[in-house]
Protein backbone atom coordinates (compact mmCIF):
# COMPACT_ATOMS: atom_id res chain seq x y z
CA UNK A 1 0.00 0.00 0.00
CA UNK A 2 1.23 3.54 -0.81
CA UNK A 3 0.44 6.81 0.75
CA UNK A 4 1.29 10.40 -0.47
CA UNK A 5 2.66 13.08 2.16
CA UNK A 6 3.00 16.47 2.34
CA UNK A 7 6.27 18.03 2.88
CA UNK A 8 7.70 21.68 3.31
CA UNK A 9 10.05 22.32 0.59
CA UNK A 10 13.36 22.69 2.91
CA UNK A 11 12.02 19.47 4.36
CA UNK A 12 12.32 17.73 0.88
CA UNK A 13 15.55 19.66 -0.15
CA UNK A 14 17.00 18.71 3.11
CA UNK A 15 15.97 14.99 2.61
CA UNK A 16 17.35 15.09 -1.22
CA UNK A 17 21.00 15.62 0.48
CA UNK A 18 20.69 12.03 1.96
CA UNK A 19 19.82 10.29 -1.12
CA UNK A 20 22.92 8.09 -1.95
CA UNK A 21 22.19 7.72 -5.64
CA UNK A 22 19.55 10.07 -7.82
CA UNK A 23 16.87 7.55 -8.25
CA UNK A 24 17.15 6.07 -4.47
CA UNK A 25 12.73 6.50 -3.77
CA UNK A 26 11.95 8.60 -0.72
CA UNK A 27 10.46 4.96 0.47
CA UNK A 28 14.12 4.06 1.00
CA UNK A 29 15.25 6.98 2.23
CA UNK A 30 12.93 6.69 5.21
CA UNK A 31 13.75 3.70 5.56
CA UNK A 32 16.94 3.92 6.00
CA UNK A 33 16.48 7.29 8.57
CA UNK A 34 14.44 4.74 10.56
CA UNK A 35 16.73 2.16 10.63
CA UNK A 36 19.22 5.12 11.75
CA UNK A 37 17.17 6.38 14.24
CA UNK A 38 16.58 2.74 15.91
CA UNK A 39 20.59 2.54 16.02
CA UNK A 40 20.98 5.33 17.20
CA UNK A 41 18.65 4.36 20.12
CA UNK A 42 19.97 1.01 20.33
CA UNK A 43 23.49 1.94 19.97
CA UNK A 44 23.88 5.47 20.97
CA UNK A 45 27.93 5.63 21.72
CA UNK A 46 28.88 6.21 18.04
CA UNK A 47 32.36 8.56 18.12
CA UNK A 48 32.11 11.98 16.62
CA UNK A 49 35.42 10.43 14.37
CA UNK A 50 33.14 7.29 13.58
CA UNK A 51 30.15 9.61 12.16
CA UNK A 52 32.84 11.71 10.27
CA UNK A 53 33.52 9.03 8.01
CA UNK A 54 30.45 7.64 7.91
CA UNK A 55 30.27 11.11 6.02
CA UNK A 56 32.87 10.95 4.27
CA UNK A 57 32.40 7.54 2.70
CA UNK A 58 28.87 8.40 1.94
CA UNK A 59 30.14 11.09 -0.15
CA UNK A 60 32.59 9.13 -1.69
CA UNK A 61 29.58 6.45 -2.98
CA UNK A 62 27.67 9.80 -4.38
CA UNK A 63 30.96 10.65 -6.24
CA UNK A 64 31.17 7.00 -7.78
CA UNK A 65 34.33 6.33 -5.98
CA UNK A 66 34.09 2.84 -4.61
CA UNK A 67 34.98 -1.07 -5.57
CA UNK A 68 32.03 -3.00 -6.74
CA UNK A 69 32.49 -7.01 -5.10
CA UNK A 70 33.62 -8.37 -8.29
CA UNK A 71 36.63 -5.48 -8.15
CA UNK A 72 36.94 -6.06 -4.96
CA UNK A 73 37.14 -9.56 -5.36
CA UNK A 74 39.58 -9.47 -7.88
CA UNK A 75 42.07 -7.03 -5.43
CA UNK A 76 42.08 -9.23 -2.90
CA UNK A 77 42.51 -12.33 -5.22
CA UNK A 78 39.42 -13.80 -4.31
Amino acid sequence: METTIRLNQVTKEQLDTFKQYKSESYDELVRKLIYLAKMCEKEPKLSKKTILEIKEARERIKRGEFYTEAEAKKILGI
